[in-house]
């Protein structure tokens, strides 16, 4: 199976979600990261709150699971950060470009 690791998160800065993607990237525990910008809206202190976030989509293997979250909940500023991932297949020449892109 060509199984691959998708986490995504938000940041509420920008340069702070560069920064964490950069971090990612320079230690080689993923292979891919997008940065979108998206408004969300959500309940949060007994209020429905809306702001303006980056989406950090981030493509790795999932051996680099733990260490990706653990590098996650050091740099967002979000007070409950939402960290959510999957396994997910792929295309196979995909698949062997994320393998060779992380340690």
């Amino acid at each position: 199976m060509n199984r691959i690791l998708l986490i995504i998160t938000t940041e509420t800065e920008r340069k702070n979600a560069e920064k964490i993607s950069n971090v990612l990237l320079e230690k080689r525990v993923a292979a891919c990261i997008s940065l979108k910008e998206i408004s969300s809206t959500y309940f949060w202190g007994g209020n429905i709150e809306t702001c303006n976030e980056i989406e950090i989509s981030i493509k790795s293997t999932i051996e680099n699971r733990e260490q990706i979250i653990s590098i996650l909940k050091a740099n967002l500023s979000n007070e409950l950060p939402q960290i959510i991932f999957k396994e997910i297949d792929s295309d196979l020449d995909y698949f062997i470009w994320i393998k060779r892109s992380v340690i």
